[in-house]
């Protein structure tokens, strides 16, 4: 049976990580918007309305097997928000593509450091709403850390890979391009294996170093 503060501790996992993932994808559209792509909006993709961006097996299925196994983090995915990438770099250049490739990860590590600035005034709650809010602000610490961190891996399709596409588009770096066109076709076999190894050990370093120092 379950107590109260484990539904809160449940509720609050639920809802910082779909503020992550789902708030990550917005980005995307919504920088692209400023470079006049109007693609999201016209999809309805730059709604806070959950609903629209859920993907049935990134945003409830991942997270929740990860929960249910035990894993030491979770995280997830969203719809992704249509861009036309054409449009950006026509408007702004490769920078803008840039902007728009890291828009998500920018707004995950924003979010992570205000919630840890809020974080000390609920560490010590004394009623069940405070011990919520600061469940709530500690799991957003961790999971857009995690997924800050996770997307910028340059493995295709993530938005590391995308940023590194497009710094090397304008840079002219022609074998750069050429390796992540060659490995876009396995990028997520590649993924899966970092992920279910202890290669995941070293990637994930940057991410637990990060959470520490937020944290403390």
């Amino acid at each position: 049976m379950w107590s109260e503060l484990d539904i809160v501790k449940i509720v609050s996992i639920v809802l910082s990580l779909m503020v992550a993932i789902i708030g990550h994808e917005i980005m995307h559209g919504y920088v692209a918007y400023r470079y006049g792509d109007t693609t999201a909006k016209a999809a309805g993709r730059l709604s806070i309305n959950p609903i629209v961006h859920i993907d049935p097996v990134g945003t409830i299925l991942v997270p929740a097997l990860l929960y249910i196994s035990g894993a030491p983090f979770l995280f997830g995915w969203a719809k992704p928000v249509p861009v036309n990438i054409r449009t950006v770099i026509y408007n702004g250049g490769y920078k803008a593509a840039v902007a728009v490739a890291l828009a998500g990860v920018t707004y995950n590590f924003i979010l992570a450091v205000v919630a840890s600035m809020i974080f000390p005034m609920f560490d010590r709650p004394h009623s069940l709403f405070e011990a919520f809010v600061g469940l709530f602000l500690m799991y957003s610490i961790v999971y857009n850390v995690v997924l800050g961190v996770f997307n910028l891996w340059p493995f295709p399709p993530l938005d590391g890979s995308q940023a590194l596409r497009y710094i090397a588009m304008q840079f002219r770096w022609q074998p750069v391009v050429d390796l992540l066109n060659r490995i876009e076709p396995v990028g997520m076999i590649l993924l899966i294996v970092v992920i279910a190894t202890p290669l995941s050990e070293w990637f994930f370093m940057p991410a637990r170093w990060l959470i520490d120092l937020l944290l403390t």
